[in-house]
């Protein structure tokens, strides 16, 4: 997964992840009014930053003078006379500015998410929500939105054509998209409204990583679970503790015979952070809500959307109804199989209806029985540095790169590690990976953006960027071992990896993952593929004993295997999708019905299991803050993503030749021209949905 991240006006990427939410584009850069002060966490140009020092200290002193510098910075800017303006004086000092106060924001935001010291990560969080505030300041700035608009009406911003031209007119928009149609007196009840919503979003967050709960089984509750995964638990005197992180539940979800147990987990894994977060979340509706209409929209989401891709609500109700009529039925088959292994393994001979706690085990058990594909074994195939070492192959040759691991690195853990990225000879680039999972720590898997890519007067600004995933740990006596599926995940994430670190954008505003929201996953989805090609698993998927090659034999039944749950996969992905629009287009949250009234008819309405009563699985639905009326942007890039990857299908999935084409055209440009025109130069037609609609088995 990865997270969005709130931006300064203009699409200046102040990239402050504020919840469970952060995607790449934490921005950096060196602007010459004021000569900018250097920090440990601020460290002089294309300098790693050093995170083991830091303290907390450090991080109060950084966002201090990152507000100072940009305080000053927009003093400058208000100086200028209006006929004396420049793109150089007044939108480059904005995007320098911008890029400023990201770089702090990029680096403090890491602490607040994965630091393991609890001074360290409260300070980070409370820097995060004053440089929210900060950024919502200059969403109001009058005496900026008329330095930039007086500016635009110039005839040197009149002649202006590409990057330049689109980073001007989205400038403009973006500030009168902020308020700057209302009255002085509504524009400050504006400002206090999104200080709100920066508040809310970043408690919603915070409840999500703070929450801790768990489940205490006993030994024959056990029943089904791999070995390692019992030596790995906890014990309360002969209980077992079955915590809620992602591994811990997923391998309960899908291995534990004990039906009672599994729906006991279930109800706590989807009550998770519920006590504090559904009030939350109410109130962060009610703020959004104000905020739209406010601005003259019907709904947040008419707000949200109208910047992106999809343009109108409209649109993404037509796709997702859409969506739902084409996997219909074979979510319908997938309900079938699933129903066949239930009447076998319950004794139910009548069985005729699945419980959402369910799917996950008799999934497992039809792909071991019908597909013969036990993902226990599979695991033995993919060691962590096994995988690692394949995904780093893939792309490297891809895009004609090299990667450096940094010996001694100053990490904020044992556990994270440093790598340089270099193309022709010339270091590019720098990215982190933090793999497994500890307490206190961001609980998915995301690209976090540190630096982005920048043009300055002292040469090129080398982005940067940090994965955090919770990827099982080595045991005692066995490495790391992953699921294909995170296997998949791993190559996901890095995909937004490559997009932020192979920019090559004048503007940091414009670099790296910098593109519009619905279009944004595109980059990471296009890389499954290759998790998923033989030719490039036998280079890396290797038995961590016997060191022997995947088995051709057992990777035609994954492949075969491939699409086993897809329909039920896809109508997910169309419930989270349209529960998030629903929350956001056609929902009162001042009125009667509560979020989980829609949660429940939504669920009804489209997963092929019923709601389960107690449960509120949007009180810990991160992607309702970062995403918000934006999740439906999932399923609109993978629509993209499979298209671009039918040109690879075509020319060879390691052709280097279509990989730098894909590199140049797609993954440098960032932001710099529109999204659909960066995807029609690389395919050379218009796209379509058919590679999509293939990749679901449809």
């Amino acid at each position: 997964m990865t997270y969005r991240y709130t931006k300064l006006p203009a699409q200046v990427g102040l990239a402050l992840l504020l919840s469970l939410s952060s995607l790449s584009a934490a921005t950096t850069g060196d602007g010459p009014t004021p000569k900018p002060a250097t920090s440990v966490l601020m460290p002089a140009f294309n300098k790693a930053v050093d995170f083991k020092k830091t303290t907390k200290a450090d991080i109060k002193k950084t966002t201090d003078v990152a507000v100072l510098e940009a305080k000053a910075s927009l003093a400058a800017i208000y100086l200028v006379p209006d006929n004396k303006r420049t793109f150089a004086n007044t939108m480059l000092a904005l995007d320098d500015l911008g890029a400023r106060v990201g770089q702090a924001g990029g680096a403090i935001n890491i602490l607040a998410n994965a630091s393991p010291d609890s001074a360290i990560r409260n300070q980070a969080q409370r820097s995060i929500a004053e440089l929210s505030k900060f950024g919502n300041e200059m969403e109001l700035d009058e005496k900026l939105y008329k330095a930039v608009k007086a500016y635009s009406q110039t005839a040197e911003a009149k002649a202006l054509t590409g990057a330049r031209k689109k980073f001007v007119a989205e400038t403009v928009e973006d500030f009168e998209r902020s308020g700057f149609a209302l009255t002085p007196e509504k524009r400050q009840e504006l400002g206090k409204i999104n200080d709100r919503i920066s508040e809310l979003s970043l408690a919603f967050g915070n409840n999500i990583a703070a929450y801790k709960d768990y489940l205490l089984v006993s030994e024959a509750d056990m029943k089904g679970l791999p070995e390692d995964y019992k030596k790995a638990r906890p014990k309360e005197g002969d209980m077992y503790k079955i915590g809620l992180d992602g591994p811990a539940f997923g391998t309960f979800m899908k291995y534990a015979a004990s039906d009672e147990a599994r729906r006991k987990l279930f109800v706590k894994y989807n009550n998770r952070a519920a006590d504090k977060n559904l009030d939350v979340l109410k109130q962060l509706l009610v703020e959004r809500q104000k905020k739209a209409k406010l601005l003259g929209y019907p709904s947040y989401a008419a707000y949200q959307i109208s910047s992106r891709m999809a343009k109108t609500p409209q649109t993404v109700w037509d796709f997702e109804s859409k969506l739902v009529e084409r996997v219909k039925q074979k979510t319908a088959q997938d309900v079938q199989e699933l129903l066949e292994v239930k009447r076998t393994a319950s004794g139910d001979a009548k069985a005729t209806s699945l419980n959402p706690w369910e799917v996950s085990y008799y999934n497992e058990l039809l792909m071991k029985n019908k597909y013969q594909l036990d993902a226990e074994k599979t695991k033995e195939y993919f060691p962590l540095n096994n995988v690692m070492d394949g995904l780093f192959q893939t792309t490297q040759h891809l895009f004609g790169l090299k990667f450096s691991e940094v010996k001694d690195a100053s990490t904020w853990h044992p556990d994270a590690r440093m790598f340089e990225v270099q193309r022709d000879g010339k270091l590019i680039g720098r990215f982190y990976l933090d793999l497994h999972p500890r307490d206190n720590k961001y609980t998915h898997a995301a690209c976090f953006g540190i630096v982005p890519g920048k043009a300055t007067p002292q040469g090129y600004q080398i982005p940067t960027a940090a994965l955090l995933c919770n990827f099982n740990a080595p045991t005692a006596d066995k490495p790391a071992l992953m699921s294909h599926g995170q296997v998949v995940t791993f190559f996901h994430e890095f995909g937004h990896v490559m997009h932020n670190l192979l920019t090559t954008a004048e503007l940091s505003s414009q670099s790296g993952t910098s593109v519009k929201r619905d279009f944004v996953e595109a980059p990471s989805q296009i890389l499954e593929n290759w998790a998923w090609n033989y030719d490039a698993l036998k280079g890396f998927a290797k038995h961590y004993k016997t060191g022997e090659v995947l088995p051709k034999a057992l990777y035609d039944k994954m492949w075969a295997a491939r699409n086993v749950g897809s329909g039920i996969g896809a109508s997910a992905q169309i419930f989270y999708g349209t529960l998030d629009m629903t929350l956001h287009d056609k929902f009162d949250p001042n009125g009667t019905e509560t979020t989980t009234d829609v949660l429940k008819r939504v669920q009804n309405q489209i997963m092929p299991y019923p709601y389960l009563e107690g449960t509120n699985m949007q009180a810990a639905f991160g992607h309702l803050t970062g995403y918000g009326a934006g999740y439906y942007g999932y399923m609109w890039s993978k629509v993209y993503a499979e298209d671009m990857f039918s040109v690879f299908e075509k020319n060879g999935v390691m052709d280097k030749k279509t990989g730098l084409r894909y590199r140049d055209i797609v993954l440098a440009q960032g932001g710099t021209k529109e999204e659909l025109e960066l995807v029609k130069e690389f395919l050379g037609r218009e796209p379509n949905q058919e590679a999509f609609f293939k990749s679901l088995g449809l």
